[in-house]
């Protein structure tokens, strides 16, 4: 693998650490805010909603540039903001900072993942692709609880600062070590082939709805389910990363050798599986302690390998399938950032009108029902000579 592909992976652990790292402190940031911890989760989804009107928007308008250039700017935006979400005066801009941060995040993630993917050769793309997508997963190892430790020792504030931190070891890693990255050319064809493609993007929308539903929320889970806080969140919030190690190695392989519908399908039901055990968890099956805990990590565990497990397949097909990647790419971020949104939203109005215990009910209703759909309307394999299933 292409040393400078780590490089990218940087970019996608810092996003992925300013993306999610104020979670585990969600709670304290809505006292502190005068908020519920319902309203407060709307910060992600605003931060996922610019995400997606604007990032097709800046694909299309930058499909030209250098990808360099474009994780540059947009991890020099992030810096930015995460210093200014750390120095807010109230919640309402905070609301508006974190919309901005959607934007930086739109700018820096899919040119990192077409930046990886111009960098490695054909036959490991997918590969390079699962490497980017593990920034993600480092974030949830490492960045994230790390957030969390910090916020429990000097506030909720000081997780922004330690996201801009993160961003600007980033930028630096950038600046001195990538190449530059022209935009690959259009091929020959067209525009993108939108009936083609679609169940791709439905399938994307629908992980990442049923998953959000539940991650962001998951102080309070862990709270109900093991009776933990503080500090202690941020372990379990690790269990994230490690299961999403175990999902990109799995989606890599099934990506690498072309693997689709089967594929997804299998991850979906892990995935429903996961929130069964987190519903079970929240009803307190398990003797408190040891016990509890131990299932409330399992079902992070499990969800998290699932949902890692497609996105792999789904960015190496969508770029094979596509004319003009940066945009494929774009539009996949946006239905992935809409998915998130739906999730937070969902996971807010469970959490306010029934309580913690009805947020992983809710996922597992996603779960299932996206499990149901795409079993209907994925594409089946094909048999014919020269097409692949």
């Amino acid at each position: 693998m292409n040393p400078r592909i780590f490089v990218l992976t940087m970019v996608t652990f810092a996003f992925g650490s300013g993306a999610f790292i104020f979670a585990g402190l969600l709670e304290a940031l809505a006292a502190d805010l005068g908020v519920t911890t319902a309203v407060a989760g709307q910060l992600q989804t605003v931060f996922v909603l610019t995400s997606a009107v604007l990032g097709p928007v800046a694909a299309w308008l930058f499909a030209r540039v250098d990808r360099k250039i474009m994780v540059i700017v947009g991890l020099s935006l992030g810096l930015v903001l995460h210093i200014a979400c750390a120095l807010t005066p109230n919640f309402e801009a905070l609301m508006v900072l974190r919309a901005l941060a959607g934007l930086a995040g739109a700018m820096s993630g899919p040119a990192a993942s077409v930046a990886a993917a111009s960098l490695a050769p054909p036959e490991r793309r997918g590969s390079a692709l699962a490497m980017v997508s593990g920034g993600m997963t480092l974030a949830f190892v490492i960045g994230i609880p790390i957030g969390s430790v910090v916020g429990d020792l000097f506030g909720w504030r000081a997780t922004f600062l330690t996201a801009a931190t993160l961003s600007a070891i980033a930028l630096v890693g950038v600046l001195f070590f990538l190449p530059r990255v022209p935009a690959p050319p259009k091929r020959a064809g067209g525009t993108l082939d939108l009936p083609a493609i679609w169940p791709l993007y439905l399938t994307t929308f629908l992980a990442f709805a049923a998953n959000m539903t539940l991650n962001l929320y998951i102080a309070p889970i862990v709270r109900v389910g093991a009776g933990v806080t503080g500090a202690g969140v941020g372990a379990f919030q690790s269990m994230i990363g490690f299961g999403s190690i175990l999902g990109l190695w799995l989606g890599a392989r099934a990506a690498n050798r072309d693997l689709g519908r089967s594929w997804i399908l299998i991850g979906f039901a892990i995935q429903a599986t996961a929130m069964t055990i987190h519903f079970a968890a929240t009803h307190q099956v398990a003797p408190a302690g040891w016990p509890s805990a131990t299932l409330v990590a399992l079902g992070i565990f499990v969800a998290a390998t699932a949902l890692f497990s497609i996105t792999p397949v789904i960015q190496a097909r969508l770029i094979s399938m596509t004319e003009g990647a940066p945009v494929a790419l774009a539009l996949n971020g946006s239905v992935i950032s809409v998915g998130q949104a739906l999730g937070s939203a969902m996971g807010g109005l469970a959490l306010a009108s029934y309580g913690v215990p009805a947020i992983p009910a809710v996922a597992l209703a996603m779960s299932l029902a996206a499990l149901m759909t795409l079993a209907f309307v994925f594409p089946r394999p094909q048999v014919a000579v020269g097409e692949k299933p």
